[in-house]
């Protein structure tokens, strides 16, 4: 229910707000809501990785520009549809993009550029963990990122008092609080779903591990505190409030919810953390999550073991691989649209791009696509490069041109999804988010046809993550007092306005024709990641 305009200016002057910053791959969100978890006001700035010295990289200066360009995105909207200044939140919460490294010294200075979880240089120390611990330890966490820097000698290594993700950096320098949302935390180190906490005898094993190659090095002792939802995280200090907002107008004060990875609060904004349910997000990198009702019988390289911001299991496909080939092939368009003298803009050349795709051929006519920009793991390629092959008998048009491309960004998806299969896995209901789903009836539909069950899509898929962890906020605003299940379905969800995709039987079968021979391709990548410099 829309709250008047008048009641919705007292709301935010008093503080009756919680406010979510969520930092991805290409923009950083910022999302207000209030009591009823409607979207007040939205603010956002882009931003873009840098591969520096071989290595995916955000500088620590573009962290603080971008979020402080963000908050001011969002205070100028709220100032202009409400005629108020954000002076003030209930509650906030940070969530940014999981995994990766950002080690620290005893004096908090950050010894190392931040390695982000795209990296996949920590090959070696991934695989000594999984196969020492008996855990699947992939090339993205942090773990990981730690070990292989002591592999390698790095000097950095003897000095590192502190690693944590780049939700748990935001959220330390805005609280002065070492603290990580169990979420984001299961993508460091194994979580033990008993305690809530880093597994302790697999840590033991760890800490071991490092110590050998580096002595003295207490890696245990090197992580951030694991809280669940709705636990006390902390509060904004005067100096976070201006890290947020430099004008000085924002006032310290504000709880903040744990911080959480961008899986989490997509779980959290897809109403997704019951088992058998389970959600995709669709951005710079792909992934899906599916809570499960048991613990799985084998270690599988291809899935991720993490947990919702409540700390139950899931099982996580994540794809290093997602719609940026897409975006690509859409800015292709719309230069040729102004070659042509075309005044369409972004959005209205998307629009048209996906309603190409519903009049391609159900397998894409012949054509395959590859959106490798950078290496996938799952498809044990270090390097990608981003492909389009076809046959002399192929199809060739925009329709089968545009399918393929849409179904190159699940490609990889489906194939680990294969692996949740042979263990049993049921899935009741798929919930999709990112902005790849704000067009109705397209990717929602390829992706049911993909994995074979329903997707959901609800009217807050494109504020995906930034709203879930205002969610996450709002939940510990109003105290936490019932299961995060319970509070998202009775009070979240319950009268959401929700689209549900049915897989398509001629899609099903179209779509596995063609996994089938992106499956066979995959030598064709590979020769290409290995011939082309």
């Amino acid at each position: 229910m829309t709250e008047p305009r008048a009641d919705v200016t007292a709301m935010i002057a008093e503080g009756r707000t919680s406010l979510g910053i969520e930092l991805g791959s290409t923009n950083i969100k910022a999302c207000l809501v209030g009591p009823n978890h409607e979207v007040l006001a939205t603010g956002g700035h882009g931003w873009e990785n840098q591969f520096v010295d071989r290595l995916w990289t955000y500088s620590e200066e573009a962290i603080w520009a971008g979020l402080s360009a963000a908050f001011a995105s969002l205070a100028a909207n709220v100032e202009r549809r409400y005629g108020v200044r954000l002076a003030r939140v209930g509650a906030l919460g940070v969530s940014a993009m999981m995994h990766g490294y950002l080690a620290f010294d005893a004096d908090g200075r950050l010894l190392v550029p931040f390695r982000t979880w795209r990296n996949t240089n920590t090959e070696r120390a991934a695989a000594e963990l999984t196969r020492t611990i008996g855990f699947n330890f992939p090339l993205r966490w942090s773990a990981s990122h730690l070990y292989q820097a002591a592999l390698d000698d790095e000097p950095h290594v003897a000095d590192v008092a502190y690693i944590t993700t780049l939700a748990g950096f935001v959220h330390w320098r805005l609280t002065g609080r070492k603290a990580l949302g169990v979420g984001d935390a299961s993508g460091m180190f194994p979580i033990d779903p008993a305690t809530h906490d880093y597994d302790a005898a697999m840590l033991a094993r760890f800490g071991a591990m490092v110590a050998a190659r580096r002595p003295g090095l207490d890696a245990a002792k090197l992580f951030p505190k694991v809280l669940v939802a709705g636990e006390d995280a902390g509060t904004l200090t005067a100096e976070g409030a201006r890290l947020l907002d430099p004008t000085g107008t924002l006032e310290p004060g504000a709880p903040l919810c744990p911080p959480e990875g961008d899986a989490g609060t997509g779980m959290v904004a897809t109403n997704a953390v019951a088992p058998r349910t389970g959600n995709t997000s669709a951005g710079t990198s792909i992934f899906t999550m599916v809570v499960l009702e048991k613990p799985l019988t084998a270690v599988h390289e291809e899935l991720d073991i993490v947990t919702t911001p409540a700390g139950d299991l899931v099982a996580m496909v994540h794809c290093n691989n997602g719609a940026s080939e897409l975006g690509a092939w859409a800015g292709v368009f719309s230069q040729f649209a102004a070659a042509i003298g075309s005044a369409a803009d972004q959005n209205a050349v998307f629009g048209a791009l996906f309603a190409a795709a519903l009049e391609g051929e159900a397998d894409g006519g012949g054509l395959i696509a590859y959106n490798y920009l950078a290496g996938e793991p799952i498809t044990g390629l270090a390097e990608g490069r981003p492909l389009v092959v076809r046959t002399p008998g192929s199809r060739l048009t925009l329709a089968n041109f545009m399918r393929t491309q849409l179904y190159a960004v699940f490609g990889t998806l489906s194939l680990g999804m294969e692996v949740l299969r042979s263990e049993g896995v049921k899935l009741d209901s798929m919930f999709a988010h990112g902005g790849m789903f704000r067009t109705a009836g397209v990717a929602q539909r390829f992706l049911a046809a993909a994995i074979g069950a329903p997707v959901t899509v609800g009217e807050t898929a494109s504020e995906g993550g930034a709203w879930g962890i205002a969610v996450l906020a709002e939940y510990l605003r109003t105290g936490a007092r019932e299961s995060l299940g319970r509070y998202l379905a009775d009070r979240v969800f319950a009268h959401a306005d929700l689209d549900v995709a049915e897989p398509d039987p001629a899609d099903v079968e179209g779509y596995a024709k063609w996994l089938r021979q992106y499956a066979a391709g995959l030598a064709i990548e590979r020769a290409a990641a290995e011939s082309i410099r």
